[in-house]
């Protein structure tokens, strides 16, 4: 099953590209709550390139590496990965009224599927935030 979420952001294309894909700006604004943050990133954005995000629970009783390699990489337009079995893609799509980001994932089996709707919205929803209130 697939999970697609997005928003729309009030930036320049070029902004919102590099915030999606700078580990400075991604520890800024990879959590899905604010009980949770991410403290350190590494990006090679190229295809074949790995990523990786540490995501942990700030009172330190849990925490995750978000993982994979790109798969295929179109500046500016689109991000494909892979991250264990499962596949996603982010599509940036400039238009007049802003810049649309949509992420679609393969859905997990462990956790229900709206929570992880939900969770990965929350966190496309910061990422938003972060583009449109930092310089």
């Amino acid at each position: 099953m697939q999970i697609t979420v997005e928003t729309r952001i009030q930036a320049p294309i070029s902004k919102v590209w590099a915030a999606y894909t700078t580990p400075d700006d991604i520890v800024q604004w990879n959590a899905a709550s604010d009980d949770w943050h991410t403290t350190k990133s590494s990006v090679d954005l190229r295809e074949g390139g790995a990523f990786s995000s540490r995501m942990e629970a700030k009172d330190g009783s849990f925490g995750f590496d978000f993982a994979g390699t790109y798969t295929k990489v179109v500046p500016h337009q689109r991000i494909e990965y892979a991250f264990g079995d499962r596949a996603g893609i982010v599509e940036f799509v400039d238009g007049a009224d802003g810049v649309t980001v949509r992420s679609t994932f393969e859905a997990e089996s462990e956790h229900p599927v709206e929570q992880q709707r939900s969770g990965w919205q929350s966190i496309l929803n910061k990422f938003a935030k972060h583009v449109e209130t930092s310089q």
